[in-house]
C-alpha cells in the first residue's frame, strides 16, 4: 500500500473518530419505533403480521397495549380485552397496574401469555396473537405474590426449547436491589409447573430475563440498575441447560446508556429472530430527559441488530436512532407535503416536529396561546382523510379540524370527540390548501398526516 494511501486511510479513521454521534431528533429516524410511551415489549409474527405487546406508561396502565403492523413500520395501537387490572387480579396482587408481557406459541399450536399484576404474574391463551385473551388458570395468578414474597414476581418470560419443552423465568428485587431470577419447567399445557422452581440467579441480576439458545448454549440476558435514572442496561450470562447454572460474561453488559447517542437507561428487551439474523427490541427512557413531575419515567421502544455467536458470547449492541429490521418497510407511509405552524412551548417541540416522521419529538402548544396547528399545502388539493398520532395513544382527545382556501377564512371540516387510538383517523372530504388542527390544551401531537 502507498504512503499516500496509508494517509488516506488514516485520516478517514481520525475523521470517523471524531464525528459527532447520530443526533435523536433527525427527521425520519426509526427509533423510537412507536408514537408514545411504552416499556417491556414483547413481539411475534403470525400470518404476515407483527404483534408487539408493551405495558403503558407511565408505570403500567388498566389495560395492555398492543400493538400491530404489517410492515413493521406503520403501527396501529389496541388494547386486549384480556388482561386488565378488574380482570386479572386477587387479594394480593397490590396496587400496581398491568405490566411486563410475554407471547409465545407452544407446542400445541395456541399462544400464551405471561404478564404482571402488581406483584404477581398471571397466564392467558388466546387462538392467535390477535386473541381473543382468555384467562388459562381458573382466574388465579400463576406465581403469587407469596412464592416469594422477599422479591418481586414480576417479568415472567416464556421460553420455548427446540424440542417443545418450554420454561418460565421471572422475578426482580424490592427498592431496585437484590434481583432474583427463578425458572420452572413447563408441563405441555404451559400452565402447569413441571417440577419446582429453582433460583438460577446470575451476578449482576435485577429483573427482566430472557432466554435465548446458541449453539448448544442457553444464553440468559437480563437487566440491572434503575429505569427511573441512567443505570439501566442489559446484561448476560451463559448455561449449558435452562436451569444454568449462568455465568456472566466479562464482556457483560451489552446495552447501557450512551449519552453520546442521547440513549438513556436501555434495558427490560425481548430477543428475536428474521431469518437468522437476533435483534433486540426494548425500552429506552424518552428524549429530552431527564424530565421533571409526575411522568418523569416516560420510555419509548427502540430496536436494533444483536450479534449472537454460537459459543453464546454477544458483541456489544450499539444503540441506533433508526436500524433497519430485515423485513420491515425502508420507511413510514408518508402523507402529503405539508409546511406546519403553530404557537409552542419551545423550540425543541415546534411545529415542525408534527411532520417531521420521527416518533422522538413532537409538536406541544405553547402554554395560554390557542392549541392550533395549521398546514399550508402549498395549493389546493383534494383530501380524503388525515392521520393523527397523538402523545398517548390510550387517553382521549377532543379534535376540531377547519379548513380554509386563504388562510383567514375557515369553516369545520371534522370534528371527534373522545378520539383515542393511534392513529387517529378521521375521514375528510374537501379541497383545499390549509387545515387546521385545534387539540386540548398542553396536548401533544406525535405526527399528523394528512391524504
Amino acid at each position: 500500500m502507498s504512503k499516500a494511501v496509508l494517509l488516506m486511510v488514516a485520516a478517514g479513521l481520525l475523521a470517523a473518530a471524531d464525528a459527532p454521534a447520530p443526533r435523536w431528533d433527525t427527521p425520519g429516524d426509526g427509533n423510537p419505533l412507536l408514537p408514545g410511551y411504552f416499556a417491556d415489549p414483547s413481539i411475534v409474527r403470525d400470518g404476515g403480521k407483527w404483534y408487539l405487546y408493551a405495558t403503558i406508561d407511565p408505570w403500567g396502565d388498566d389495560r395492555l397495549a398492543l400493538w400491530t403492523s404489517s410492515n413493521g413500520r406503520d403501527w396501529t395501537f389496541s388494547t386486549p380485552a384480556w388482561p386488565t387490572k378488574a380482570a386479572a387480579t386477587s387479594p394480593t396482587s397490590g396496587d400496581s397496574k398491568v405490566w411486563a408481557p410475554s407471547v409465545v406459541k407452544a407446542a400445541n399450536g395456541r399462544w400464551y401469555m405471561y404478564v404482571s399484576v402488581g406483584s404477581e404474574v398471571w397466564v392467558g391463551s388466546a387462538p392467535s396473537p390477535a386473541g381473543p385473551w382468555a384467562d388459562a388458570n381458573g382466574g388465579k395468578p400463576l406465581i403469587a405474590k407469596s412464592f416469594a414474597p422477599a422479591y418481586h414476581m414480576i417479568d415472567a418470560e416464556a421460553f420455548v426449547d427446540d424440542d417443545g419443552t418450554a420454561y418460565l423465568y421471572w422475578g426482580s428485587g424490592l427498592n431496585w436491589t437484590n434481583g432474583h431470577c427463578f425458572v420452572v419447567k413447563l408441563k405441555p399445557d404451559m400452565v402447569s409447573f413441571d417440577g419446582e422452581p429453582k433460583d438460577v440467579t446470575p451476578a449482576n441480576y435485577f429483573e427482566g430475563p430472557f432466554l435465548v439458545k446458541a449453539g448448544s448454549h442457553y444464553v440468559l440476558t437480563y437487566s440491572d440498575g434503575k429505569t427511573t435514572e441512567d443505570t439501566y442496561k442489559v446484561r448476560y450470562a451463559i448455561g449449558d441447560t435452562p436451569f444454568g447454572p449462568f455465568r456472566e460474561r466479562p464482556d457483560s453488559p451489552i446495552l447501557s446508556t450512551d449519552r453520546g447517542r442521547d440513549v438513556i437507561s436501555p434495558g427490560h428487551h425481548a430477543i428475536f429472530r428474521v431469518g437468522k439474523q437476533p435483534y433486540i427490541l426494548y425500552h429506552r427512557q424518552s428524549l429530552p430527559w431527564p424530565r421533571a413531575g409526575d411522568d418523569a419515567t416516560l420510555r419509548q421502544i427502540a430496536v436494533d441488530p444483536l450479534t449472537i455467536r454460537d459459543d453464546g458470547t454477544i458483541a456489544r449492541v450499539t444503540p441506533s436512532h433508526g436500524s433497519g429490521v430485515t423485513g420491515f418497510a425502508n420507511r413510514r407511509t408518508r402523507g402529503l407535503p405539508v409546511t406546519l405552524r403553530g404557537d409552542a412551548v419551545d423550540a425543541a417541540h415546534d411545529a415542525g416536529r408534527a411532520g417531521d416522521d420521527n416518533y422522538a419529538t413532537l409538536w406541544r402548544p405553547a402554554p395560554g396561546a390557542e392549541p392550533l396547528l395549521v398546514a399550508d399545502l402549498g395549493k389546493t388539493r383534494r383530501l380524503s382523510e388525515v392521520r393523527l398520532r397523538m402523545e398517548y395513544a390510550s387517553r382521549a382527545y377532543d379534535l376540531v379540524i377547519d379548513s380554509s382556501s386563504d388562510g383567514l377564512h375557515w369553516w369545520p371540516a371534522a370534528v371527534r370527540k373522545g378520539a383515542s387510538g393511534s392513529p387517529i383517523v378521521l375521514p375528510l372530504n374537501v379541497s383545499t390548501r390549509y387545515l387546521r388542527l385545534r387539540v386540548p390544551a398542553g396536548a401533544g401531537v406525535w405526527e399528523w398526516q394528512l391524504f
